[in-house]
């Protein structure tokens, strides 16, 4: 009697209820789990062969055109003069690494965002010292369309 006291409204909820009320929030702890990934230790493979790796993936920032998945990279010694062959890069990482990862993403992502930084910057602050290089995806059918920003 002294639950029914405490919890007074799911006490009174079917086994039904509850069992729904449980699945709902089973799926929200999933989809707010998929807000950041883990970094990997594992170098990707990009077409200059300079040493990439990924820091995160931000899906929980929504992007101009809605949802979006924000893939973001250290490549260390990055400097400006890599600009040209970094747009290589970008697409390469988009096409062979991201567009994989964001199939069945909740919501599905309408924007994929590739980012390379020459060092960890907290994502979101500003950090003029550190080069970073940004471009803009349209998932379809599985490629990386480029979009401008």
């Amino acid at each position: 009697m002294e639950k029914a006291r405490q919890y007074p409204t799911l006490m009174r909820m079917s086994p039904a209820h509850r069992l729904a009320l449980a699945a709902l929030f089973a799926a929200l702890a999933a989809a707010g789990g998929c807000e950041k990934a883990a970094p990997t230790a594992d170098g990707i493979a990009v077409p200059s062969g300079r040493e990439v790796r990924l820091i995160e993936v931000v899906t929980n920032a929504p992007g101009p055109a809605g949802a979006t998945a924000r893939f973001r990279f250290l490549a260390p010694g990055l400097a400006l003069s890599d600009a040209e062959e970094v747009t290589d890069d970008l697409q390469a990482l988009c096409n062979s690494y991201a567009i994989s990862r964001v199939d069945g993403m909740v919501p599905q992502p309408q924007q994929i965002i590739i980012s390379l930084a020459g060092a960890e910057v907290p994502f979101g602050q500003a950090a003029p010292d550190v080069v970073q290089f940004f471009e803009s995806f349209r998932p379809d059918s599985g490629s990386c369309i480029w979009e401008p920003f």
